[in-house]
């Protein structure tokens, strides 16, 4: 009965918070409903105004189903999935499981600045561990096409990915937090608030290298590149990149042959591959042995 308890309270407690959140009832810096909305127009905005690819369209192809897909992925699928996490939480506090079992590093009593900037650094190399698992194991890739169906690049594309990545990601990101003792910065909303932004610009029509600082920070260019048709030979994928560029230097997966911006996106048998909400959310399921 518990189990059953933890998972609707769960479920019930996303969905108010949700509501709450389009309401303006929650702090500001916690209400990634409006967070997203803002960013989003910041973003396109710079895409409208200092365009990269002149001839793009401002509506581009696909802009509303990407932004069907920011919303689903972000809200709707988070809701529906909120009781399973609770419950599993509980399964492993009863199997003796908890925050602290796998925590190397104790950082509760550093600075601020510090406790952020290694919770950053350490889920953002989660996230790029996980992004290769999903061009390198063909049943997971088979699920990650969604996200390289994009033909026409722009911010919304950030966002457009099948939601069995979130089955995916959020463990592994839980993991990265356990590591941490289970710790998360008071102020960790800066480094969510941080990585959409950075997500959005790295998927927009801007073109944003940050110097000398772009072997740290992930940027559209080299991101473009991640979506490109054709890569180098014998590469399942290059320019992994979350937020940070770092990992890619370092792992010798970066890739920037030039910087035009006017290259083919997508992968190969594309073509086939579903337009629709529905079918490119089932296609996983009726292609997992390709």
């Amino acid at each position: 009965m518990k189990y059953f308890d933890s998972f609707t309270n769960a479920f019930v407690g996303t969905v108010d918070w949700t509501w709450k959140s389009i309401l303006f009832e929650v702090p500001w810096y916690t209400n990634y409903f409006w967070g997203l909305i803002v960013i989003s127009l910041v973003v396109w905005g710079l895409e409208i105004v200092f365009p990269w690819r002149k001839n793009q369209p401002i509506i581009r192809k696909d802009f509303w189903l990407d932004a069907f897909y920011m919303f689903f992925n972000f809200f709707i699928f988070s809701i529906a999935i909120s009781g399973f996490y609770k419950m599993l939480t509980l399964i492993f506090a009863d199997l003796g499981i908890s925050s602290k079992s796998l925590a190397i590093i104790d950082i509760t009593n550093w600075a601020l600045w510090a406790q952020l900037l290694v919770f950053f650094i350490v889920l953002d190399f989660v996230q790029w561990f996980t992004h290769v698992l999903l061009h390198r194991w063909p049943v997971l890739w088979q699920f990650h096409k969604v996200h390289h169906s994009v033909k026409v690049m722009g911010f919304a594309a950030h966002l457009r990915y099948h939601w069995m990545e979130n089955i995916l990601y959020k463990p592994l990101k839980t993991f990265g937090v356990m590591i941490l003792g289970g710790f998360e910065p008071e102020q960790a909303y800066i480094v969510h608030f941080a990585a959409i932004t950075i997500g959005h610009l790295n998927h927009s029509n801007v073109k944003i290298t940050w110097g000398p600082f772009k072997y740290i920070f992930n940027n559209p260019v080299m991101h473009l590149y991640h979506h490109a048709y054709t890569l180098p030979e014998g590469k399942a994928g290059v320019n992994f990149g979350i937020s940070l560029s770092l990992w890619d230097y370092l792992f010798k997966t970066n890739y920037i042959p030039e910087d035009s911006g006017t290259i083919e996106l997508g992968f190969e048998g594309d073509d086939q591959f579903p337009q629709d909400f529905l079918g490119q959310n089932t296609y996983g399921f009726r292609n997992n042995t390709d």
